[in-house]
């Protein structure tokens, strides 16, 4: 890694443009929309959002309106996110978030904030959805002597944000390895219908683009130079309940292997961000399974580290998001990792189309999900968003097995997992195919609605609230609508309950 950044712009032009983080900034006015690269704590903006930041709160002092809205990829970190939440000057954002600040101002209605499928973010960017996109703000690990940009950890919507923006500001970050070049695949345009073609990928592994981004370079106003790496946020150490979830799952696995309806070496794999889902793949480490494929949005340690053991020949993602540990063990084994690992803009991680051909498996964490297999992946009781659905929804309506995973209970028990409704829907019961927490698996296919309830209840729930989830189906069978039995006045109780007592047990 160069520890010079400016030694990495190897196109003259844009050597010139280079300037600082806060002259940078004046590009940036009140009412503006950005599409800011960004993707599960990789290939974010370091040095810029800070300065955005501080023109915020310098327009605020003077009583004058500040406010952006920003588009990203993903969830970004605090240097970024963070900083402007901070700085009061966000006024929408999407399509995903994790950040304290940017969830707080969501929740407190300041933030107008659009949930949505991952997938779907680059057509609208295309379509003008949003406006007009004054200004891309993208992180680079260099840029080559003819202009083209050479991505970092992550691309999420970047090809995208190139095209649409009036300008481009570009971050070069010299803390990030220089040989991560030729690591991407980039197609530069997927075209719109009814003239769009055929995505050529039959592998999880096939490249059928350019490792770089491209840009109109008279766009480029300014380069900014970083040495800053990414969130690299420690994963939790597998807990008894993680593992238990992980060992299910890989026993299911071998049960499919057995019946043939899976090969020995499964179908590519699918992981969403968490330490349950990188829990799964940690234990597929000491799983009778060789030569497994992932095709991802995120590569996070578990399946980085299938991949340096030899148990997983090639991986697709859009970013790479590591703990320190991992991603140290990344850059000590970035030669063997160069052609293991691939980087594609999220339109294709996340396509519906490639998902379904290439029977991905899918395994993504869950708030909650009722008795008949519905899922709520994105609101704490009902009402106030937690991240977002993320790219969730792109893999379990379109994989050859969904998952979703989550411990039985929370906060101590005052809270259960399964419940008679969810409180808010993201995934519907005909897209979820297995619930799985420590309690048990509940496998959803070809069940009625009536079966789905006694498996979800009896193979998922917490002892502690299965006679209560029991009772509430038994009395809700005897109240008619034997289809899907539900006592309407009763469905969302338990979250009523929690929202006034703190508890959803009955006392």
């Amino acid at each position: 890694m160069t520890a010079n950044a400016a030694e990495r712009i190897k196109h003259e032009g844009l050597r010139a443009k280079i300037m600082s983080a806060e002259q940078a900034a004046e590009f940036v006015q009140n009412g503006m929309t950005l599409a800011i690269t960004g993707f599960t704590g990789a290939g974010y903006p370091k040095a810029l959002p800070t300065a955005i930041a501080e023109r915020a709160k310098a327009a605020h002092a003077r009583g004058e309106a500040f406010a952006i809205g920003m588009i990203t990829g993903a969830s970004t970190a605090p240097e970024c996110d963070g900083v402007l939440a901070a700085a009061n000057c966000v006024s929408f954002r999407n399509p995903f978030q994790s950040d304290p600040g940017i969830r707080n101002s969501i929740n407190a209605g300041n933030i107008a904030y659009q949930d949505m499928h991952l997938s779907h973010v680059e057509q609208q960017m295309r379509q003008g959805f949003y406006g007009n996109f004054d200004i891309a703000i993208i992180e680079a690990s260099g840029i080559t002597a003819d202009g083209k940009i050479i991505p970092a950890m992550g691309i999420g919507h970047g090809n995208e944000a190139l095209k649409a923006a009036k300008k481009v500001i570009i971050e070069v970050n010299a803390a990030q390895n220089e040989k991560l070049e030729g690591m991407h695949d980039v197609v530069y345009d997927i075209g719109v219908p009814p003239h769009r073609q055929p995505i050529p990928i039959t592998g999880p592994f096939d490249r059928i683009g350019s490792p770089y981004l491209e840009c109109d370079l008279d766009k480029i106003v300014g380069v900014v130079l970083t040495n800053s790496g990414d969130r690299n946020s420690k994963f939790a150490d597998p807990d008894d309940n993680s593992k238990r979830i992980a060992a299910q799952i890989i026993d299911f696995f071998s049960h499919e292997v057995k019946a043939g309806r899976l090969p020995k070496n499964l179908l590519p794999l699918q992981s969403g961000v968490g330490n349950v889902a990188n829990a799964v793949l940690a234990g597929l480490l000491d799983a009778p399974f060789d030569d497994l494929t992932g095709y991802t949005e995120v590569l996070q340690d578990g399946m980085l580290d299938l991949i340096i053991a030899g148990k997983m020949k090639s991986a697709s993602a859009t970013a790479l998001s590591f703990s320190p540990d991992a991603l140290q063990r990344f850059n000590d084994n970035i030669e063997f990792l160069r052609d293991k690992i691939i980087l594609r803009p999220m339109e294709y991680t996340n396509n519906p189309e490639v998902i379904r051909r290439l029977g991905i498996i899918g395994m993504n964490a869950m708030i909650e999900a009722d008795i008949y297999g519905n899922v709520n992946s994105t609101h704490v009781m009902g009402t106030k968003m937690m991240n977002g659905i993320g790219g969730s929804g792109d893999f379990t309506r379109n994989a050859f097995f969904s998952f979703f995973v989550s411990p039985s209970v929370a906060k101590d028990g005052a809270i259960s997992c399964i419940v008679p409704m969810v409180s808010h829907h993201d995934h519907t019961e005909h897209d979820v195919m297995f619930i799985v927490t420590e309690q048990g698996m509940a496998d959803l296919r070809g069940k009625s609605p009536r079966q789905r309830a006694k498996l979800i209840i009896n193979n998922c729930a917490h002892p502690e609230y299965r006679d209560q989830l029991n009772d509430y189906f038994d009395r809700a069978e005897k109240a008619g609508g034997l289809h899907t039995p539900h006592i309407l006045s009763e469905a969302l109780s338990w979250h009523q309950r929690f929202v006034e007592t703190g508890d959803m047990r009955i006392k």
